[in-house]
């Protein structure tokens, strides 16, 4: 596909990165010739100085033949008047940026008006992304299908745990429901494991479960699996503002320290369910008063990432509560992993995937879409929900018949409003979704799976 980018801060350059690794042309275009350089040098696309909101900018860069235009500069203004332009010179479809909370409650009337393809709020979906991490206490991530009904949770084997030493043919003899194990990440390697693969303390495993089976999934594996009644945030920007909205829909007691007075005063008045305090989060002395020793969460988001890992450090050694780190830059992540600073969300990684998601069903619109898409464990697997919309090679075998690639895992189908976990008999079907689990990423279509 052609798709031109207009934007090359953190989300245009990592979007750059993962539609160029899938072997789309992109068109970067930006003012700032400094950055357009150091992506010409790492990655592998075409770069324009100038800006895109031009009209001409935007034949230069090919817009008449584009199939798609991200804009994800800092400003939403910018972004909406770039889809709209683009709109008129090419006809292509466009995605926009647009972070501020005001023109995101009117956007469905925007994305009508301007002709958008999608609209997409980080800060908002980082939140939403939170929330679902403290509606699972004990979980390092968690992940969504079938709009809610099947998750995929992963976490971290402890000390003393029964699953140290079980083998996945005994964990599913012994564990309720049908949980399957999906990957497994031991010593920095992921992989997805055989029925003969012994679980050690210490790894991280990701697996498939139905909502209603969460708790006594948790329960039975010795995982605490207590609600979380009480959460501390730290910053009160516009992730802050959402995630307390979720907060509150769920009778979560939520307190926010945050450092501007006026913000606090905003926030007082946007969420009067909330307490705000007005104070430095990274004050010892306003955490210990606020009562971060018995909190149940703490979910830092300061503008400053070493704040953030600073606070989560300091939670986990003071308190037994699920911490939250937000990250901007992620370029340590073989670091910031091995750090006891809990559950890691970065807003920018988040956005591409999310676009990245809509790029792959364009792509497939007509055999199978990407209904959804996550990456996991940095980027190294991916999970991906798949709509079967005709027959193909993937519908004409049982699964014990299918020549899968290797590590490839057909982790659920979902059929008639019931989730099937899949057996080597089980056949898929037109019409169905089905949940693919993979480290081979990149996967566009159902029938990539298959090997040739």
């Amino acid at each position: 596909m052609n798709i031109i980018i207009v934007g090359c801060g953190k989300v245009g350059y990592a979007l750059a990165r993962e539609l160029s690794n899938e072997k789309n042309d992109i068109c970067l275009i930006d003012k700032d010739n400094k950055v357009l350089q150091n992506a010409i040098n790492i990655l592998d696309i075409q770069a324009i100085s100038g800006d895109g909101t031009s009209y001409k900018m935007l034949l230069d860069a090919g817009v008449q033949d584009a199939d798609l235009l991200i804009a994800v500069t800092d400003k939403d203004e910018i972004n909406l008047l770039a889809c709209l332009m683009a709109k008129k010179a090419g006809n292509c479809q466009t995605i926009a940026r647009v972070r501020n909370p005001q023109y995101y409650e009117e956007i469905n009337y925007i994305k009508e008006e301007l002709g958008l393809s999608m609209a997409i709020n980080p800060e908002r979906i980082a939140a939403f992304e939170i929330a679902r991490l403290i509606h699972f206490p004990s979980a390092m991530e968690v992940d969504t299908f079938y709009k809610g009904r099947v998750n995929l949770i992963s976490l971290t084997i402890g000390k003393n745990s029964v699953l140290d030493g079980m083998s996945l043919i005994d964990f599913s003899k012994n564990t309720p429901g049908n949980v399957l194990v999906c990957m497994v990440r031991r010593n920095g390697r992921v992989e997805i494991p055989t029925g003969t693969f012994v679980l050690r303390e210490g790894d991280t495993f990701s697996c498939i479960l139905k909502f209603k089976d969460s708790y006594d999934f948790f329960n039975k594996v010795g995982v605490a699996a207590k609600p979380i009644k009480n959460v501390i945030i730290c910053g009160g920007g516009t992730v802050a503002y959402y995630l307390c909205l979720e907060l509150v829909k769920a009778k979560i007691d939520v307190k926010i320290i945050e450092t501007n007075e006026a913000r606090c005063a905003e926030l007082s008045e946007l969420i009067p369910e909330a307490i705000v305090i007005h104070g430095d989060a990274t004050d010892k002395r306003i955490l210990l008063e606020e009562g971060i020793e018995n909190a149940d969460a703490v979910v830092t988001l300061t503008n400053i990432d070493e704040e953030n890992i600073l606070l989560s450090m300091y939670t986990h050694h003071i308190s037994k509560a699920k911490s939250i780190t937000k990250i901007n830059k992620i370029e340590f992540e073989e670091v910031i992993r091995e750090l006891p600073i809990g559950s890691v969300v970065a807003p920018k990684n988040i956005t591409s995937h999310y676009i990245l998601k809509y790029v792959r069903s364009m792509q497939n619109s007509k055999g199978s879409n990407v209904e959804t898409l996550y990456k996991l464990f940095d980027n190294e697997a991916e999970a991906m929900e798949f709509l079967i919309k005709s027959d193909s090679k993937i519908t004409k075998k049982t699964l014990e018949k299918l020549n899968l690639k290797p590590n490839v895992i057909v982790a659920a189908i979902y059929r008639n409003n019931q989730v099937i976990t899949p057996s080597g008999k089980d056949i898929i079907q037109k019409g169905d979704s089905v949940i693919v689990i993979t480290t081979n990423t990149g996967l566009g279509s159902i029938d990539d799976i298959i090997a040739e």
